[in-house]
């Protein structure tokens, strides 16, 4: 695919937008792309990312990640105008039939993990759904999109250094706003997406895992979590073709 964007949009957190006919395919958000970093920059396997933005009408899709670890950082220096090799869109997305137009859902992430909700909140409030947005970032420098979620619907900000919004994390702020909704969905760290865990007695929750990949399409194993019915056995799900999200209850989140 082409780039036709590669900018810092916050300390660290990069915006690349890439163009070329894979943005056809693409049939839900929360899906993603599989990514080679770059050639001579000491990494063997692909990067997965989830897809943040879809612009049919320019067959462009849009990536948020962080420059931090050798290939990441190698993706920060790719010029606009050179192709770069993508495999996707991979996994299964969030089901955008798990609210009804007129209902309301909650969209909760944390760090990177913002970055797929924008899509989804953008195709929820196409459909006519209500939609709430609830973000936690480590602190102000590292958060972006913030004005852009105000268009599509009310944004609640933490921080855990108090530096942005409330100072803590996702569950203090829902706790502190109690907002109302039929449905949650989130993407975040894993300790936050077992947090949410919990909201789930009631509603339904639905969760994008951020895990570890190898192949990206399944054969690898290098993204499998136990079952929920089975934690202890044999039963599985891997997270790139089975997921990335996944309705809590139905895996262990490790």
């Amino acid at each position: 695919m082409l780039v036709t964007l590669n900018r810092e949009i916050a300390k660290q957190i990069y915006e690349m937008r890439l163009s070329g006919n894979l943005v056809e395919e693409i049939r839900a958000p929360g899906q993603f792309v599989h990514l080679q970093p770059g050639y001579h920059c000491g990494t063997l396997l692909r990067r997965p990312f989830s897809i943040a933005s879809v612009d049919e009408a320019q067959r462009e899709l849009t990536l948020i990640y962080r420059a931090e670890g050798a290939g990441t950082k190698k993706m920060a220096e790719i010029p606009v105008g050179a192709d770069v090799d993508v495999l996707g869109p991979l996994g299964n997305g969030f089901p955008l039939d798990a609210c009804k137009p007129s209902e309301k859902a909650l969209l909760v992430g944390g760090g990177v993990g913002v970055a797929p909700l924008f899509e989804l909140s953008k195709q929820l409030k196409r459909k006519g759904v209500k939609v709430t947005h609830v973000f936690g970032f480590s602190d102000k420098s590292v958060m972006y999109y913030e004005e852009a979620f105000r268009t599509l619907g009310p944004t609640y900000l933490a921080t855990v250094d108090g530096s942005a919004g409330t100072k803590g994390f996702v569950t203090d702020l829902i706790q502190s706003i109690e907002p109302e909704y039929d449905a949650m969905f989130a993407c975040g760290p894993m300790p936050m997406l077992r947090a949410l865990e919990t909201y789930a007695e009631d509603k339904p929750v639905y969760l994008s895992l951020e895990e570890r990949m190898g192949c990206g399409i399944g054969a690898c194993y290098a993204c499998v979590l136990h079952t929920a019915d089975d934690p202890d056995g044999a039963s599985y799900r891997k997270v790139c073709t089975d997921g990335p999200v996944f309705k809590v209850g139905e895996v262990v989140l490790g």
